[in-house]
């Protein structure tokens, strides 16, 4: 798989578990569910930075998404 598409699938699943973590905590039930997608998340993120020589910057990623979405969106 391409760094680049690993690193927006592990931005986007890391920002989609926040809404379940404060759901959970809100419900009173334990976030299991959302600390996995947290680290899936995170694991990805890592994992694109690490196959990736240099990594990546911070003020790079609008131009990673857009390029993704270029890419894979018809």
């Amino acid at each position: 798989m391409d760094a680049e598409l690993l690193l927006v699938l592990g931005v986007a699943i890391g920002i989609l578990s926040v809404p379940a973590v404060i759901s959970a905590f809100s419900s009173g039930r334990p976030p299991r569910g959302a600390v996995i997608a947290a680290v899936v998340g995170g694991g990805l993120i890592l994992f694109a930075t690490l196959i990736k020589p240099g990594g990546f910057r911070a003020d790079e990623l609008p131009q990673i998404v857009a390029r993704v979405v270029q890419r894979y969106m018809p």
